[in-house]
């Protein structure tokens, strides 16, 4: 099962870095970039990460809220947004939950190699919960997320 636009997001959520439990309901009235990136501390995803960090006030300004979603541990990302300062939330998705009702859990290839990853993918919430753009794979500009965001 994908989502699509359209689509409402979940109730619940998951659990951030420091065991909060993350719902739908709390971010109604804002709208909502929730990210799906691979992994803690590599290039893109740092990259992407510190796009969003930097750009953070403009979010907000703009009316989103901002939250991570990859399948690394808590610790794993507590790790990074202390590296990096990261000023939003990251779910700990470890047992794949989210990352496979949104569809973005997928098949991928390195170096002939095939195996099962998260693909990066953003999605685009509205106030009320409905998704309304989604940016995915290559069309993600790491580097300028958060520009990229706002000119939608």
């Amino acid at each position: 099962m994908a989502l699509n636009i359209g689509d409402k997001i979940p109730v619940n959520l998951g659990t951030d870095q420091n065991g909060n439990q993350l719902k739908a309901s709390d971010f109604a009235g804002k709208k909502l970039a929730l990210y799906f990136y691979p992994k803690d501390n590599t290039s893109g995803c740092t990259a992407q990460a510190c796009s969003l960090r930097d750009g953070y006030d403009e979010l907000l300004d703009a009316g989103y809220a901002v939250v991570g979603v990859s399948v690394d541990s808590a610790a794993s990302h507590q790790k990074f947004i202390e590296k990096f300062s990261l000023p939003f939330p990251l779910i700990t998705d470890a047992d794949k939950r989210l990352v496979e009702t949104f569809g973005v859990w997928k098949e991928k290839s390195l170096a002939g190699r095939k195996y099962m990853g998260t693909v990066r993918t953003t999605f685009l919430v509205d106030e009320k919960g409905i998704i309304t753009h989604i940016i995915e794979g290559r069309n993600v500009d790491t580097k300028n997320h958060a520009e990229q965001i706002l000119g939608i």
